[in-house]
């Protein structure tokens, strides 16, 4: 079984304006209402992709009620431990204008909440996928996927992460099957600029060397890299398209990779699948759909 962890999901609420100016009353022109989180994103490719999973994570409020139940109109499996205070968090997405993001703070997370978290993963066997993706609410330690690894650690499960800076590197050490920065995270990491896919590579093996089995490189027009435990690099240059959503791309990408290695245990396969989801919601409004997937995946074994 596959499991996400969202730690603090939003409804996001997606406007799109004509003519949008600072300081004056604007009017939408076309608006979204999604559930958003790059875990519950990861879930909703997986199912698009008809791939069995359930999202974990944390919901309050009224929001938090409408979340569940956008969620479970995709139909995945749901299992979210819902909080007695606070709201869960409303995102603004201003498709039209700079990619202007405004994004909620989120409830506030208990030290006992996260102990039922902690015993729901528990349950988890060997050969089941943990991903683990997103930002922690500031209300959570930011040693929680350190701390969730080390208590699984040695059970045989594979573990997906993506995350930014400490929450990434504090997890290296237990092995993480995948983990996907983009260029730009990977270049803060090791204080340089990362633009051509050729100059990611060494620094993916640095990220090796320091425990991660597999490394996937999102790179958006450039394409993406990937850098596997077998020696193997698989290099591909972004898919042709129209950039209509770049919101969950990345999210697309990991669930490709993870629906591909689940199908074949092949990583040009899993790869192949990675940058086909990631790019085919780059290229829609809503994430991909199974058919949009495998249009560009044909694209690519083709050549």
């Amino acid at each position: 079984m596959i499991y996400t962890v969202t730690f603090n999901p939003s409804l996001d609420y997606i406007v799109s304006m004509k003519d949008f100016r600072l300081g004056k009353t604007n009017r939408t022109c076309a608006e979204l209402i999604l559930p958003g989180g790059k875990g519950i994103n990861v879930s909703t490719v997986l199912q698009n992709l008809g791939i069995e999973n359930t999202a974990l994570g944390f919901t309050a409020g009224f929001t938090g009620e409408e979340l569940l139940r956008k969620m479970r109109g995709t139909g995945f499996h749901c299992d979210f431990i819902h909080l007695d205070q606070g709201c869960s968090r409303i995102n603004i997405k201003m498709k039209d204008f700079d990619g202007t993001e405004i994004n909620g703070q989120g409830p506030s997370i208990s030290t006992d909440t996260i102990r039922k978290l902690m015993e729901k993963l528990e349950q988890l066997q060997a050969g089941d996928i943990l991903v683990l993706a997103g930002s922690i609410p500031e209300s959570m330690p930011d040693s929680i996927y350190r701390d969730i690894l080390a208590s699984l650690n040695g059970r045989g499960i594979l573990y997906v992460v993506d995350a930014t800076k400490s929450l990434l590197l504090n997890v290296l050490e237990y092995h993480p099957f995948l983990i996907k920065p983009n260029n730009h995270e990977l270049g803060e990491i090791f204080h340089v600029t990362l633009t051509a896919r050729e100059d990611v590579v060494p620094y993916a093996r640095k990220l090796q060397e320091k425990g991660a089995r597999n490394v996937l490189v999102s790179m958006a027009g450039e394409g993406a890299v990937l850098v596997a435990e077998n020696g193997e690099v698989h290099m591909q240059p972004a898919p042709r398209g129209k950039l209509v959503n770049a919101v969950g791309a990345g999210d697309s990408m990991v669930a490709g990779f993870v629906a591909g290695w689940v199908q074949k245990q092949d990583y040009r396969h899993a790869f192949h699948m990675g940058i086909s989801a990631g790019s085919a919601s780059a290229f829609s409004e809503l994430l991909a759909s199974k058919e949009e997937i495998y249009t560009i995946y044909k694209s690519l074994e083709n050549k």
